[in-house]
């Protein structure tokens, strides 16, 4: 074919529009896709009452109340799901917050977060750990990260804090906002100040944050590798002097950057194992 016959510089743009209900999806896929950090699945009656919000035929508060309907009709039958009913309401609670225009970077914000999404499930929701605790992981051969002290949570926490509270994200580039958001989210979790959900919150914490800094943030990340995501942040904070292992943040890095920039790094948890722990 000649040149003028290859030229597309006439050919009129086709305008792309988002089909209703997209954004609406793309919550739930985050919300759902969040809950398999510990393995959660969602029931089939959530997966109905979804459709009919994406589709606009309920309010994500109708959802809530159907939710809660249908468990009390379970609770009475002795047919109770709990990792069911935790899926379930976590994930309502968390496209409710995510339609919320709020976020205060605050370690009274952090526990607000908890508490929402934790509210119909556990006892503690929004309270601080009073415990301290480990966690075989793993990719570190059933090693533990080192978790914060629960005797200075909330100084751990307002310290972090109060270090992102003087950075300037505008005056950044797009490396250092990566490497910054990187060290925020990776010391807010290893603090790690509730006894359980800290992933979640952790989480939904930052992408309120990134919103509020004005960030587009790719849902779909935390649908297809919020595995890949824990293991992250697990990795950024492991350290072992003895066998002269360090934290390593380059995941974490590889994860935000295909989060904000709509990267195509290859993101598989296999590559987080700690080899020298397995010798």
């Amino acid at each position: 074919m000649s040149e003028k016959e290859l030229d597309s510089s006439n050919v009129e743009y086709t305008e792309e529009t988002k089909p209703e209900g997209y954004v609406k999806q793309l919550e739930w896929d985050m919300a759902i896709g969040l809950q398999e950090v510990d393995n959660l699945k969602p029931s089939k009656y959530l997966e109905k009452l979804l459709e009919e919000n994406v589709s606009g035929n309920l309010t994500i508060k109708q959802v809530e109340e159907e939710l809660r309907e249908y468990y009390i009709e379970k609770d009475k039958k002795q047919e109770l799901n709990h990792n069911e009913l935790e899926c379930d309401f976590v994930s309502t609670r968390i496209v409710e917050l995510l339609q919320i225009d709020n976020f205060k970077l605050s370690v009274d914000y952090l526990k607000y977060v908890h508490k929402y999404l934790f509210q119909d499930v556990y006892e503690f929701a929004g309270e601080f750990r009073n415990i301290d605790f480990s966690k075989h992981e793993k990719i570190l051969n059933n090693d533990s990260v080192a978790y914060g002290d629960c005797k200075t949570l909330k100084e751990s926490l307002e310290y972090d804090i109060s270090l992102e509270k003087e950075k300037n994200y505008k005056d950044m580039n797009v490396v250092e906002v990566i490497n910054n958001i990187t060290k925020f989210s990776s010391s807010i979790w290893q603090v790690h100040p509730f006894r359980e959900g800290n992933t979640r919150t952790t989480a939904l914490f930052i992408e309120k944050y990134l919103i509020s800094l004005g960030y587009e943030v790719d849902n779909t990340l935390f649908k297809d590798k919020s595995i890949y995501f824990r293991n992250a942040l697990v990795r950024s904070n492991y350290f072992n002097n003895y066998l002269n292992i360090k934290e390593d943040s380059n995941y974490l890095v590889k994860f935000y950057e295909n989060l904000l920039l709509g990267k195509n790094n290859n993101l598989h948890s296999q590559d987080l194992i700690v080899k020298e722990l397995f010798d």
